[in-house]
């Protein structure tokens, strides 16, 4: 019974460390981070498809957060961003 507790809590807490390391939308310069670049993105007609596509770009390029810069288009959106780490 010690071990099935001891499992399930060392899942929760890894399953919980990976879920922080998410990159994270800035609505400024975030502290203590640096612009390492930038990333842009296709979504469809609405901004949360945009900030999602973002998001995992970000993620995927290893930053701790991303600040979007630009948003065209009327049907299918592009948008830019700068990312931090």
């Amino acid at each position: 019974m010690k071990t099935m507790n001891a499992l399930f809590i060392a899942a929760a807490l890894s399953s919980l460390s990976f879920a922080s390391v998410a990159a994270v939308e800035v609505q400024a310069t975030p502290a203590g981070q640096q612009a390492v670049g930038s990333i842009a993105a296709n979504a469809g007609p609405n901004l949360d498809s945009l900030q999602q596509e973002l998001a995992q770009k970000a993620e995927a390029a290893g930053a701790k957060s991303f600040r979007i810069t630009s948003v065209t288009g009327p049907n299918n959106l592009h948008g830019t961003a700068v990312i931090y780490k």
